[in-house]
């Protein structure tokens, strides 16, 4: 899946589209995604001018970006009539800091499904190596419904 068809699902633009790529898909059950880190990337200039990390809450929403996506690739839901919420992270944890230069692999997992509601297990790594990992949760709603 390739940035435009990213753009098609999910409504995040930059600098807040965290998903470059998603070299792999199994609807219903995972999906591998990458974001590369670069050093022109906006929250660099305040985190941290003398070591640039990426931030955790960037990680965690590059994960959550990620769990849309497989989450609209299982569903029958248009993205066009629908938006995906986050309605939780559970067990997050941060292993490595994220720098410029590195490529942020992200890996979905899905967990369960009930109805509209949707929980994944997500890890992202860099070379292997593992940088965060949480499980999520999230409601797919109609766009005129507004947010849960």
């Amino acid at each position: 899946m390739d940035i435009d068809r990213i753009r098609e699902i999910l409504p995040h633009r930059y600098p807040f589209l965290l998903v470059d790529r998603v070299s792999e898909v199994e609807p219903g059950k995972r999906l591998k995604a990458y974001k590369n880190v670069t050093a022109n990337e906006p929250f660099f200039n305040g985190h941290f001018p003398e070591r640039p990390v990426m931030p955790g809450v960037l990680i965690c929403e590059a994960m959550a970006q990620a769990a849309a996506l497989l989450a609209y690739e299982t569903s029958h839901y248009e993205a066009a009539e629908n938006h995906i919420y986050l309605m939780g992270m559970d067990d997050v944890r941060f292993r490595r800091p994220v720098i410029p230069g590195d490529r942020l692999e992200l890996e979905v997992e899905m967990v369960r499904q009930k109805g509209r509601i949707w929980r994944q297990k997500a890890v992202a790594t860099v070379d292997g190596e593992r940088a965060a990992e949480c499980t999520l949760l999230a409601m797919i709603k109609p766009k005129d419904e507004g947010a849960p």
